[in-house]
C-alpha cells in the first residue's frame, strides 16, 4: 500500500555504508537460528535410546527375580539322595538366561543403531558451524540436505513410505531420517481406521510406564470404543464384564465417562438418545488423532510436519495486509495467464499462509523518495536523476533503466511506503 507521506533523505556516503552494513548483517550466518528447527533430529533418537534403556531395565529385573527364585528352589531341592531336581532348577536357570542375553543382544544392536545416527546427526549439524555466511557453497548443500530431510519427513507423516525409503536411499540419508519410528506410527493409524484397537493397545502396554507420567488418556479412550463395540452388538452381557475388567480402575479420573457408558447399555444403536455421540463412527477418528498426537509427544516431534513450519517462518517474513489469493494460480490452472510472484498470494501456499504473522521489518532495502512512473516500475528519485545526467536527457525527462521508457517528470507520482 502506497500513501503520502513525508520523504526522507540521507547523505550518499551514509546511504552507502548503511547498504553495506546491512547486506553483511543480511549474509551472515546465525547457527543457533537454523538449529530450531533441527531440534527434533537429535531429540527422538535420545527418546529411543531412553525406551531402549527402560526396556532393557525391564528384562533383567524380571529375570533377576525369577533367577533367584529358581536358585533357592535348587538349593532347598539339592540332596544327595535326589539331586535331579536341584539339576532341573539349574537347568532352567541356564535357559532363562540364555534368553536374557538374546534380548540384551537385540537391545545392544539398536542401541548401536542409533549411537551411529545421533553420531551421523551431529556431523551434520557441526558442519553448520564451520560456515560463516549463507553465501559459501557449503551452506548451499547444507541447505539441500535439509530440505531433503523435510521432504521425507512429510512423506512419512502422510503415509508415502515407499517415496520416503527410496528419496533418502537416493540422497543417503537413511542415518539423518526417522523411517521406522514413522512407519511403526503409520501401521498403528491405518489399525486404527480398519477399527481394529489391538496393535495400539499393544503400543500402550509396551509404554505404559512413560504414557503414565504423561498422563495420557489413550488406553481408556481405547478400551472405553472396545466396550462401545460391544454394546453395539448387543453383547451386553460381554460388554459389563468388560467394563468392569478394564473401565472400572480408571472410575475416579473418568467418573463422568463411565457413567455415561453404563447408561449406554439402556439405548440400542437404533435409538441412541444423548449417547448418539458415543456411536458415532467419529470416535474412531478422533482415536487416530490422540494416538498421533499421544506417540508424536511421546518420542518428542513436532505435532505438524517439519516442511510446514519452514514454509511458515518464510511465509511470515512475505506476508502483508494486502496478500490474497483472489487472483488463480497459473500453477493451479494451466489456462490462466494471470502468474503471481508473491507466494503469499498464490492458491498454493495461501490456505498455510493464513494463520502466520505479519511480518516485521526493521531493516528497509527501498531506495530513497520513491516514485512510479506510468509503466508501474518504481524508482528512487535520485537514481532516476542520475541516469538522466549521465544520458544527458533534455530538462524535466526521465528514462526507465530497465525498459528504456522516457516521460516527462509531470507524468511520475511520488509515493511512500507506510
Amino acid at each position: 500500500m502506497c500513501t503520502p507521506s513525508q520523504p526522507t533523505t540521507s547523505p550518499p556516503d551514509r546511504v552507502s555504508f548503511s547498504g553495506k552494513m546491512a547486506q553483511k548483517s543480511a549474509s551472515s550466518l546465525n547457527p543457533e537460528t537454523h538449529l530450531l528447527l533441527d531440534q527434533p533430529l537429535l531429540r527422538l533418537p535420545h527418546e529411543v535410546l531412553r525406551k531402549i534403556f527402560k526396556t532393557s531395565q525391564k528384562y533383567v529385573e524380571q529375570d533377576s527375580k525369577k533367577l533367584s527364585e529358581l536358585a533357592k528352589d535348587a538349593t532347598r531341592s539339592a540332596t544327595p539322595a535326589s539331586p535331579d531336581a536341584s539339576i532341573a532348577s539349574i537347568n532352567t536357570m541356564i535357559t532363562r538366561m540364555q534368553g536374557l542375553k538374546r534380548k540384551m543382544e537385540n537391545l545392544h544392536d539398536e542401541e548401536k543403531l542409533v549411537h551411529s545416527q545421533s553420531r551421523k546427526r551431529t556431523t551434520h549439524l557441526n558442519d553448520l558451524y564451520g560456515l560463516s555466511s549463507l553465501l559459501d557453497d557449503g551452506y548451499g548443500k547444507w541447505s539441500k540436505v535439509r530440505l531433503d530431510r523435510l521432504l521425507v519427513d512429510y512423506m512419512l507423516r502422510n503415509g508415502y513410505s515407499e517415496s520416503a525409503k527410496k528419496l533418502a536411499h537416493e540422497k543417503e540419508i537413511d542415518e539423518l531420517v526417522d523411517i521406522d519410528v514413522f512407519l511403526q506410527c503409520w501401521s498403528i493409524e491405518e489399525s486404527l481406521r480398519r477399527k481394529s484397537t489391538t496393535e495400539c493397545l499393544a503400543w500402550c502396554q509396551e509404554n505404559k510406564n512413560a504414557l503414565k507420567k504423561i498422563k495420557s488418556t489413550l488406553e481408556f479412550e481405547l478400551r472405553l470404543q472396545q466396550y462401545i463395540e460391544l454394546v453395539r452388538e448387543r453383547k451386553l452381557s460381554e460388554a459389563v464384564a468388560y467394563a468392569r475388567k478394564y473401565l472400572s480402575g480408571n472410575f475416579d479420573s473418568h467418573k463422568n465417562d463411565f457413567h455415561r457408558a453404563s447408561c449406554m447399555l439402556a439405548f440400542p444403536p437404533e435409538r441412541p438418545g444423548p449417547y448418539k455421540d458415543l456411536y458415532a463412527e467419529s470416535r474412531w477418528d478422533h482415536l487416530v488423532k490422540t494416538f498421533v498426537t499421544t506417540h508424536h509427544n511421546l518420542y518428542n516431534i513436532p505435532q505438524g510436519p517439519l516442511l510446514h513450519v519452514a514454509l511458515s517462518a518464510g511465509l511470515s517474513a512475505l506476508k502483508t495486509p494486502s496478500c490474497h489469493s483472489t487472483l488463480p494460480s497459473s500453477r493451479s490452472n494451466t489456462a490462466s495467464s494471470v502468474t503471481s510472484l508473491c507466494p503469499i498470494c498464490s492458491t498454493e501456499l495461501n490456505d498455510l499462509a493464513i494463520h502466520v504473522p505479519y511480518g516485521h521489518h526493521t531493516t528497509s532495502w527501498v531506495e530513497h523518495d520513491l516514485v512510479v512512473l506510468p509503466n508501474g516500475r518504481v524508482y528512487g528519485t535520485r537514481r532516476l536523476e542520475d541516469l538522466a545526467t549521465k544520458l544527458g536527457l533534455g530538462p524535466g525527462r526521465v528514462k526507465d533503466p530497465i525498459t528504456a521508457e522516457e516521460w516527462d517528470s509531470e507524468e511520475i507520482r511520488k509515493v511512500f511506503i507506510s
